[in-house]
């Protein structure tokens, strides 16, 4: 004779179905603070004169989201900001950035990135390339 619990038999606290406990909701500063770091991570070497990379990010609604039947933390769209050395193979380093952004944010946060816009603001030019060439700016 198997006997329950009594904490499982009691009526009011049933299990509850999963649809129905509610959801993890992750803020987009959150995402956002990710972003950024990899970003950071991915551009590589930065002037020193350089400001940090930074990101934006808006998170799809979650009606939009149920009827496509995407991943349960949704969807993000990232705009990544830089500024980078000179010279530079700005569109390598580019997509190597968009790349890094969506592969850190899918295994931290569990949230696809539908579009990563990298925006560089500014070009630095590295000083041994302005040695070289005997001026600067």
């Amino acid at each position: 004779m198997t006997t329950e619990p009594a904490e499982l038999s009691s009526p009011s606290l049933a299990v509850v179905p999963a649809a129905e406990r509610g959801a993890t909701r992750i803020a987009d500063r959150v995402v956002a603070k990710i972003a950024s770091q990899a970003a950071r991570e991915a551009a590589g070497e930065v002037p020193d004169e350089a400001a940090p990379a930074h990101a934006t990010v808006v998170v799809l609604p979650h009606s939009h989201l149920r009827s496509s039947g995407e991943t349960p933390f949704g969807t993000a769209r990232v705009r990544v900001h830089l500024e980078l050395g000179y010279p530079t193979d700005i569109g390598a380093r580019c997509a190597r950035v968009r790349r890094h952004v969506v592969e850190r944010v899918r295994a931290l946060v569990g949230m696809e990135v539908s579009e990563v816009a990298v925006q560089v603001e500014r070009l630095h030019l590295t000083p041994a390339h302005g040695a070289a060439q005997g001026r600067t700016r």
